[in-house]
């Protein structure tokens, strides 16, 4: 990797519907998969669909309707970093882990992300609100 790609961004508008989250997965996968490895990119790809999965089931869309997915790929010394940011339009309850009952159908999107990711968190984003999630490229060896 080169260091113009350091500051290299690419967002996107996807819809506030279950179909957001292959939009988003199709082109992160477009951008990425000539830039990262297959098994660092599908861990990206994951994080991306539970974040915008979690935008769709529990938050309100941003004012035009949709949902907005930035992600940045940051080389490091020897390894990468892809930064994900889901914003919407915010709900009533903050975004968090939890510990699903093995029987559920649902509960454990927010600890997928924790577990593929290095870090993630919530922030304000105007009158919505960012999930964002930095993935690190697993070692190779």
């Amino acid at each position: 990797m080169t260091s113009a790609l350091a500051g290299r961004v690419w967002s996107m508008l996807v819809p506030h519907h279950a179909s957001g989250a292959r939009f988003a997965r199709h082109q992160l996968a477009r951008t990425l998969a000539d830039r990262i490895r297959p098994d660092f990119l599908s861990d990206v790809m994951t994080v991306v669909a539970e974040l915008v999965g979690n935008a769709v089931r529990h938050a309100r869309p941003l004012p035009d309707g949709t949902i907005r997915v930035t992600w940045q790929l940051t080389p490091r010394r020897h390894s990468r970093t892809v930064l994900l940011r889901v914003t919407d339009g915010g709900s009533e309850d903050v975004p968090q882990a939890r510990t699903a009952p093995s029987d559920a159908l649902n509960g454990r999107g927010l600890g997928i992300v924790a577990a593929l990711a290095r870090r993630w968190g919530v922030e304000p984003a105007g009158s919505g609100r960012c999930v964002w999630a930095e993935i690190g490229e697993p070692n190779s060896g």
